[in-house]
């Protein structure tokens, strides 16, 4: 019986690829989508709105931190997508009495290589996520090129506010920061800092300052409290799916990196 490994470590023994899929991760979903797993897939989160229409055509099981056990397990799944950042301990623990409960760990991108890699493994879509590895790679190749003689630019990205939380280092975002030539003023304190924009001088004094479209719809007003903290930082509206979605939303990431360098030049 084949055996297959997540990124925890754990191991896992299967058959024959699993057939009923829940996904517990938007960007995940949008993944398994891209590899040809859409009939499979029988359950999703109130957030996995890419593609959009799978809203209407799977059941959803609440959202990435509070979920409905018992829905997922009248599903009857064969396996269960989580992520170690998006769900909590508790939720996948309380899965794992239903069907095996598949862990995904993505700080990097070649942490998200590898997933697409072992989930292709996992549900026989071999080719497939090949193709969309080298579609990555090679837009990943492309935008490494645009930026080569781009200065790199002290920058701070927030994403929520009462408190206001900015992304800090060993996660995702910060390796998309990173990516695009932006030093991160808050990369040493911690994963999602509580900051005081007051003190952001003195923190780092950015000259671009990022607003997350998620999880926190931030306006013009949040704009303009937190400029006026800055040394005339420019203060940029962002989507956050591209910063923070790792999977086959890269390539589309990618693209749309390349828009906001010029944006902002």
């Amino acid at each position: 019986m084949p055996e297959f490994k997540d990124q925890l470590g754990q191991v896992f023994t299967f058959e024959k690829a699993p057939s009923r899929i829940v996904s517990l991760v938007p960007s995940q979903t949008e993944m398994l989508y891209d590899l040809g797993l859409e009939e499979q897939l029988v359950g999703i989160t109130k957030f996995c709105v890419h593609p959009f229409h799978l809203k209407s055509t799977k059941k959803i099981v609440g959202g990435t931190k509070k979920v409905h056990v018992e829905k997922i397990r009248l599903l009857q799944p064969d396996i269960i997508i989580c992520n170690k950042e998006e769900n909590t301990p508790e939720i996948v623990a309380s899965l794992r009495g239903i069907a095996p409960v598949w862990v995904t760990e993505i700080v990097t991108l070649e942490d998200s290589l590898e997933m697409i890699s072992q989930l292709g493994m996992l549900f026989n879509r071999r080719t497939e996520a090949r193709k969309w590895i080298d579609k990555i790679n090679h837009a990943k190749q492309d935008f490494d090129r645009f930026v080569k003689d781009v200065p790199i630019r002290k920058a701070a990205y927030f994403i929520w506010k009462n408190p206001w939380m900015a992304v800090g280092s060993d996660n995702f975002i910060n390796e998309m920061l990173s990516t695009n030539r932006f030093a991160n003023i808050y990369s040493d304190k911690g994963r999602y800092p509580e900051v005081h924009i007051q003190k952001i001088r003195i923190q780092g004094d950015p000259e671009i300052v990022f607003l997350s479209s998620e999880p926190y719809p931030f306006n013009e007003q949040d704009a303009f409290e937190v400029g006026r903290c800055t040394h005339h930082a420019k203060v940029v509206f962002v989507d956050g799916e591209m910063f923070s979605w790792y999977g086959t939303r890269l390539v589309k990431a990618f693209a749309y990196f390349r828009q906001l360098q010029e944006r902002i030049s």
